[in-house]
């Protein structure tokens, strides 16, 4: 009797306890799912109003912070709270998101995450209210055109506080005076869109209607323009791009010369070099690499393209993983987009794996070698890049300038290579990293040869004369 009495009682207790587990259980699911509705709904309310603030020219200085806060809450909500849900896009105004399922099958570390992006996200919409407000006192743009829309990489990414700030500028008086001659100085590193920001504010339809003419000129060749004097009238917008300082005398002269030329105009100067912001007369913009956040957010927008990313959960792993290295090694746009446009071919885990242990050993041997980030060792110390590790050949990159003296070597572009080494051209090439789909339309080709030859010949790639390769 007390032996049947304790199963019973065993059987009871068991059946209790797994009772409440299962109530546990389906209580947390249920409190999951509110968390991740209420979370969905916040990204949606969020990504309208970015989205509608990309339509309208904004002249208030506290709603471009406001802006800039409130896309940096967004992209790190898209990453901390919906990194298993991961978000597809494509443009409208730059671009425009929308949510995939979220997995019911999320442990403690993913619920905590998905509960701080959600405080993360209301506090800044509490304070948004005001800004959707005078919002819509805005003037609206005119839309561009459909063909935006037809490729991944055909629309500027961000950028949104900085694009506003830029139209500002352009469109308003300088606090100086009207008789002023206004100076923008925009500073960013090697490959972080300046250029094109540039360009996608000059095509802006006021912009064009408001400056007679848009000049661009280089730094070096500053004081040529006193030979055109007699050709330039009216109001004009004047850009220049500095790859090095300039006399300030020199400065002083073509400053003199714009500011007897016509009233209103004003120039925009585009450089790396910090030391330019001095000639501003505003607070200049600087452009700084993408955050973590953006990065990863853009990256699997561009590697994935318009297959749902939750149909592949191992790929999304390995996207994390090229992220981190990516933003550890302070990569630009153009590395971001090559190996997006690498993977976005072959959605199979071991060409993904393939493709990332390559870019790691990119990586470390150019690191190791110049002590420096690829990009910065290229582009800003002319160094010639090792890129062995994607050729799987002993081979350097370093600038290409066409010479239309000699005869063009064969081309491949970086994204071929990377999935297919076979492609590679015997002998020396010319290698098409991207090629940009937007305005001002960047190239960047690099010239390949082989470093075995290099070692022959006792001598490297830079400081001597090849076919169409600067020296």
């Amino acid at each position: 009797m007390e032996v049947a009495l304790s199963a019973v009682a065993g059987e009871l207790v068991s059946r209790f306890i797994s009772f409440l587990l299962n109530k546990y259980h389906s209580s947390r699911l249920h409190s999951q799912e509110k968390v991740m509705e209420r979370l969905q709904h916040l990204l949606m309310r969020v990504c309208t109003i970015v989205e509608e603030a990309d339509t309208r020219y904004i002249n208030n200085s506290g709603m471009m912070m406001q802006l800039k806060m409130l896309s940096q809450a967004m992209y790190r909500a898209l990453q901390d709270g919906a990194s298993s849900d991961e978000v597809s896009s494509n443009d409208s105004s730059t671009w425009s998101l929308y949510l995939a399922k979220r997995s019911r099958t999320t442990n403690k570390a993913t619920h905590l995450e998905l509960h701080c992006a959600l405080e993360s996200l209301e506090i800044v919409v509490a304070n948004m209210a005001e800004f959707v407000i005078l919002l819509g006192g805005c003037e609206r743009m005119s839309r561009r055109p459909y063909d935006i829309y037809l490729y991944i990489d055909n629309f500027m990414f961000g950028r949104h506080a900085e694009k506003q700030k830029l139209l500002s500028f352009l469109l308003h008086l300088d606090p100086l005076g009207d008789d002023a001659l206004a100076v923008l100085p925009l500073i960013g590193g090697a490959t972080t869109g300046k250029k094109t920001l540039v360009a996608h504010v000059c095509g802006d339809e006021r912009v064009r209607g408001r400056f007679s003419s848009i000049l661009h000129l280089k730094g070096d060749n500053l004081l040529r323009i006193l030979d055109h004097r007699r050709t330039m009238k009216g109001m004009m917008l004047i850009v220049i791009e500095f790859v090095s300082d300039v006399d300030d005398d020199d400065w002083e002269r073509f400053h003199s010369f714009l500011m007897r030329i016509g009233r209103g105009s004003k120039i925009i100067i585009v450089s790396r070099i910090k030391s330019l912001a001095r000639f501003g007369s505003v607070k200049p913009i600087f452009l700084s690499a993408l955050s973590h956040d953006e990065l990863r957010y853009l990256f699997k927008i561009m590697a994935f393209g318009s297959v749902d990313p939750t149909e592949h959960p191992r790929l999304l792993q390995l996207a994390d993983e090229f992220a981190k290295v990516l933003h550890s090694m302070q990569s630009s746009l153009v590395e971001i987009t090559v190996f997006a446009d690498a993977l976005r071919r072959s959605l199979h885990v071991q060409s993904w794996c393939c493709i990332l242990d390559k870019g790691r050993r990119f990586f470390k041997r150019n690191l190791s070698m110049y002590g420096m980030q690829p990009r910065i060792a290229l582009l800003e110390q002319g160094h010639p890049v090792d890129i062995t590790d994607v050729t799987s050949h002993p081979h350097s990159m370093a600038p290409y300038t066409m010479n239309t003296s000699v005869e063009k070597p064969p081309s491949v572009t970086a994204a071929e290579l990377l999935t297919d080494p076979s492609v590679r051209p015997k002998g020396d090439f010319i290698l098409i990293l991207w090629e940009s789909r937007i305005p001002p339309h960047e190239s960047f080709v690099y010239f390949v040869t082989s470093r075995a030859q290099d070692k022959h010949q006792g001598s490297t790639l830079a400081g001597r004369k090849r076919r169409g390769v600067p020296v």
